[in-house]
């Protein structure tokens, strides 16, 4: 098992499998959500996944690399206190996991010159700690799957 989670990218590939195992959770999430807040946020990915051929693919596998050092303080606590399943460590803590997640997408947003795909990002951005919350549970097994 892997201590330090960035240490997972120095295996052939697996960046590109993480960030694809990335985009199925995120299908998944999203065709379980229903309501207002999801419909908006279903208008987005669509925009964003259609804008560019190839572009949501290589943002999410670029993103990797970031989201795993932002989970590696939480991963290095969850594995001093005795483990257990780090998604339910990440749903304790789901506030500060889903702020320091966004951080990541806050920072892409700032620099990108896809002005489509930053207004998308920034029509569901005020609700989007609720989804991250929400999925916090997947993203822990995710992580474990590719740290073991």
């Amino acid at each position: 098992m892997y201590s330090n989670l960035p240490d997972i990218l120095l295996v052939d590939g697996a960046q590109k499998q993480i960030a694809a195992d990335c985009q199925e959770l995120v299908g998944q999430e999203l065709s379980a959500k229903s309501g207002m807040s999801a419909t908006a946020l279903k208008v987005a990915y669509k925009a964003v996944t259609t804008f560019a051929p190839g572009y949501y693919q290589s943002t999410v596998e670029d993103m990797v690399p970031h989201l795993l050092g932002q989970l590696q303080p939480f991963w290095a606590d969850f594995q001093a206190a005795g483990g257990g399943q780090f998604g339910d460590y990440l749903a304790k803590r789901s506030d500060e996991v889903s702020e320091a997640m966004l951080a990541v997408t806050d920072g892409m947003t700032q620099g990108s010159p896809r002005p489509a795909v930053v207004k998308a990002y920034n029509a569901v951005r005020g609700g989007a700690s609720k989804h991250i919350e929400a999925a916090l549970p997947a993203v822990g097994a995710l992580v474990e799957k590719h740290a073991a």
